[in-house]
C-alpha cells in the first residue's frame, strides 16, 4: 500500500490501527540497534535508515541524487514488511538469518531477496531483527554494497 506521508510520523499515523503496535515496535527495534552513521528518513514512502549523502556522496547507484538505502519497513496490504538490504548482499548474512529465524518465531519464514514479509502480526521475531539490524555498520554496509551491489552492475 502506498501512503501519501512527508514524514515517518505521518506515515504511521496512515497505517491500519491493527497493525500500528506491531509495526511501532519493530521500527522502535530497528531505531534501538542501529548502528550509528545511518540516517532516519522516509524512503520510497516508508519509514528508512540509508546511508547520508555526507558519509557517501556517490549516492545510490540507481539514482544518485539519493542516498544509499538500508533498511525499510511498511505496512502492505497483505503484510508488514521489512527490507533489510544487507541480507540481499551478503550471503553469510542471509544464511545466519534463515538458520535462526525458527528459533524466534513460529511463523513460517516468507522471504525474498531482501523482504521479510509478516503476515502474522503477532509472530515478529523483534529479537532478531534487532540483532540483525545491529550486525551491519555503516562503514561494512558501504563496502558491502560496493562489492556486491554497485561493481556486481558495472559487469
Amino acid at each position: 500500500m502506498k501512503y501519501e506521508a512527508n514524514t515517518i510520523e505521518e506515515y504511521f499515523e496512515q497505517i491500519p490501527s491493527e497493525r500500528k503496535p506491531a509495526l511501532t515496535k519493530l521500527w522502535k527495534t530497528v531505531c534501538d540497534n542501529i548502528p550509528e552513521g545511518f540516517t532516519e528518513q522516509l524512503g520510497y514512502g516508508m519509514p528508512a535508515f540509508v546511508v547520508p549523502h555526507t558519509i557517501y556522496p556517490d549516492g545510490y547507484h540507481c539514482d544518485p541524487k539519493l542516498p544509499v538505502p538500508f533498511i525499510n519497513a511498511a505496512s502492505q496490504k497483505n503484510f508488514i514488511a521489512f527490507y533489510h538490504a544487507g541480507i540481499y548482499a551478503d550471503p553469510k548474512l542471509y544464511k545466519w538469518f534463515r538458520d535462526n529465524y525458527s528459533k524466534h518465531s513460529k511463523a513460517k519464514l516468507d522471504m525474498g531477496k531482501s523482504c521479510i514479509r509478516f503476515k502474522k502480526i503477532d509472530q515478529i521475531p523483534y529479537e532478531l531483527i534487532g540483532e540483525l539490524v545491529s550486525k551491519i555498520s555503516v562503514k561494512d554496509w558501504i563496502s558491502t554494497y560496493e562489492s556486491a551491489i554497485k561493481n556486481r552492475r558495472k559487469g
